[in-house]
């Protein structure tokens, strides 16, 4: 099998990984529907056989999906780093690579998160969006390995593209956490309306609070790599094209996505604008996000058009 062979497997093999471990956390949030987060509640006489194994499953459904997503990014390394050995050089040249390589500094973001707090319940949407994405990378935005275009032979190129990842790794985890901010907050909302205590999976979710907080932390954390992402691209530009900014399409959406991200810790450093209204800016802020690392490849005609495709 050659190295090339093997990053494609590497990569398929994620795909199909990280699918059964987001069905994973999928079984263990359902395992836990309709009991509270203390289970003595549940029972009057104490916790009852059926509650503590429905506990008990629901433990092992969620460690199966974390051991899961630790196994798909072992294949995703090794796909992407294949890929770089197969082709003699660092695997971004094309939109296939771009993706698989971004992908991969989220999954590993996750990862050195679970080992500082226990943020497994990240893991159904972190899984989610490792599955499409390797997925569609792998079935639609694959090419085979292929020279680099002149452009893209210049160190500010790889700074530029670390860069990306990085930020690509914390604004991802930040808009998986504000949807998931939004979820918890309308089931807080709807108990105190009711009087009722939250059940299920959510019971065990940290608070809106918590969730909110942790938003906002990533996304303070990677809004300044993006800056430094847009500053590097820049310098690239005057390198490869003899001018700093241009208003190409992929610059333009660039500068879109970084107004985005400075609209949302503008808004969530304002007291009226935190939670709710904050959240949705984030989620405005991965759209476009992704349509400028993705969309605009593919759909728009420029100097960035390396998608391969």
């Amino acid at each position: 099998m050659t190295l090339a062979s093997l990053s494609a497997l590497g990569i398929v093999t994620a795909a199909v990984v990280y699918i059964l471990a987001f069905l994973a956390h999928v079984a263990e949030w359902a395992g836990l529907r309709g009991i509270g987060d203390d289970p003595a509640d549940d029972a009057p006489d104490g916790v009852p056989d059926k509650v503590r194994e429905a506990e008990v499953r629901a433990e092992t459904w969620g460690r199966m999906g974390l051991y899961l997503t630790v196994i798909g990014a072992a294949s995703q390394g090794v796909g992407v780093v294949c890929r770089g050995l197969a082709a003699h050089r660092l695997p971004w040249g094309n939109m296939y690579e771009f993706v698989t390589a971004a992908l991969f500094f989220v999954v590993v973001a996750y990862l050195l998160l679970m080992t500082r707090r226990n943020v497994r319940w990240l893991g159904i949407g972190v899984t989610l969006l490792l599955a499409i994405g390797n997925g569609l990378a792998a079935t639609v935005l694959y090419v085979g390995i292929a020279p680099l275009v002149p452009a893209l032979h210049s160190v500010w190129f790889v700074v530029h593209i670390v860069a990306a990842c990085l930020a690509a790794a914390a604004l991802n985890v930040g808009a998986i956490a504000s949807v998931l901010f939004l979820v918890k907050q309308r089931a807080e909302r709807r108990a105190a309306r009711t009087g009722t205590p939250l059940r299920g999976f959510l019971a065990r979710v940290p608070d809106s609070r918590s969730i909110d907080n942790l938003a906002y932390r990533a996304h303070a954390f990677g809004f300044p790599i993006w800056t430094f992402t847009i500053a590097a691209g820049s310098i690239w530009a005057e390198y490869a094209w003899g001018r700093f900014w241009g208003w190409d399409p992929k610059e333009t959406w660039s500068l879109v996505t970084w107004v985005v991200y400075a609209g949302y810790l503008h808004a969530r450093a304002t007291a009226g604008w935190r939670g709710t209204r904050a959240a949705v800016i984030a989620i405005i802020g991965i759209a476009a996000f992704w349509f400028n690392f993705v969309g605009v490849n593919l759909f728009i005609s420029g100097l960035h058009s390396y998608a391969g495709i």
